[in-house]
Formats: C-alpha cells, structure tokens, sequence
C-alpha cells in the first residue's frame, strides 16, 4: 500500500517516454495553464505601472492645481492597481486547487 495521496499518473505518450520526470511534469503544467509565466509578469507591470501613476497624481493633488483632471485619473490609477491585485491573486488561486 503506498503513502501517496496523488493520482497515479496516467502513462506518457510514446513521444514523452524519453523526457526526465521535471520536464514532463514542467511541460503538463504549461499544458494546463498556458503562459501563466507571462500573465503574471504583465499583471505585476500593470500594478508597477499604476502604482507610479498613482503616486504622480496623488503628489498633483497634494499641490492643489487643477484638481478637476487629477482627481480622475488618480481614481484610474487606483483602479487599475486593483485589477492588477486582483487578477494576480485570481490567477495564484486557481493555481492552489
């Protein structure tokens, strides 16, 4: 009897019999979630992104000149940071199940 808790794994294709055990398991894992790689690298760039716009028109505000546009587009910022948050971790989810 054994101790695993995982499903046996079904058998590879003939054409996967050479490839070592991290390899198989790395490509099974891009097969199941493609470009989740880069995904997350755009999320975190989006977030970076907006987080210095953020800071560039909260600095607008904090001087008090035309407050009518900045207001706007620091909401946007804001916005798109919490997209950003909550793509990542939506992704990062579905990837713990």
């Amino acid at each position: 009897m054994s101790d695993r808790t995982s499903e046996p794994t079904p058998e590879r294709p003939r054409a996967a019999r050479h490839l070592s055990d991290e390899k198989y398991q790395r490509l099974m894992a891009e097969v199941k979630a493609p470009y989740r790689g880069l995904r997350l690298f755009v999320y975190f760039a989006f977030a970076a992104s907006g987080f210095i716009g953020a800071v560039v028109f909260l600095a607008r505000l904090l001087g008090g000149r035309d407050v009518g546009s900045d207001l706007p587009n620091f909401a946007l910022q804001l916005g798109v940071v919490a997209l950003m948050v909550w793509l990542f971790r939506l992704e990062t989810r579905s990837t713990d199940r």
